[in-house]
């Protein structure tokens, strides 16, 4: 079955070479890194599309439904996996850490993907997830897309920081750090809006929440 990022995923891949996704993604990347600077252990990207961020967080293995993104990943060094979040090929306790970047507005049910979150994550094991806020500009600019029918974005589902923090203590996970950045709408990047700052800003365009596995 073919899968929406399938024949998206080389001018996806594409669009972060340009100097605006040059700029976005090394703004979300030090976001990410703000709240974990160190990926230590076994690390899994799901969701790792094209492996943007898993190889610069040097994260060695990625899992996502598009083989088309694999590929892309795979080249730049990550060993991939063929699978979605709601059902892992993975033995309970497996990893030490998991990233999902912009991966859970694209998962039809995030309870049941954070459920087997917790299930494959070691105890204490760490989860990383980089959000779209849904009440943000850059949130609200891409709801709008999708009710146009974005290519990419007619498939998400976009959840407030609030929404994501419950469904994220419901699957057992706890709230250790969280960093946002990209303050201003997406029609402007001034220098100033690239500002990363520590907590928690629904207003703003990326959101990085660090969380740790409880009982």
């Amino acid at each position: 079955m073919q899968q929406p990022f399938d024949s998206l995923a080389e001018s996806y891949d594409k669009w972060y070479d340009t100097q605006r996704g040059k700029q976005i993604f090394e703004t979300e990347l030090k976001c990410l890194q703000k709240v974990c600077p160190t990926c230590e252990g076994r690390w899994l990207d799901i969701g790792v599309g094209t492996g943007r961020f898993s190889s610069r967080m040097e994260i060695k293995e990625g899992i996502d439904p598009s083989p088309f993104m694999l590929e892309l990943a795979a080249s730049r060094g990550i060993t991939t996996y063929l699978g979605n979040a709601e059902e892992f090929p993975f033995d309970a306790s497996s990893f030490d850490g998991i990233l999902m970047a912009f991966t859970l507005c694209f998962i039809k049910a995030p309870e049941k993907a954070l459920s087997q979150c917790h299930r494959i994550l070691k105890d204490n094991g760490q989860f990383l997830i980089g959000l779209i806020p849904a009440k943000s500009p850059w949130g609200k600019s891409y709801q709008k897309k999708k009710k146009q029918g974005h290519p990419i974005y007619s498939h998400a589902h976009f959840l407030t920081i609030e929404n994501t923090i419950a469904i994220a203590k419901t699957s057992g996970f706890k709230l250790k750090k969280s960093a946002c950045t990209l303050f201003c709408k997406p029609d402007e990047l001034p220098q100033a809006c690239l500002n990363i700052e520590p907590g928690i800003f629904e207003h703003a365009g990326f959101s990085a929440m660090l969380f740790s596995k409880t009982g």
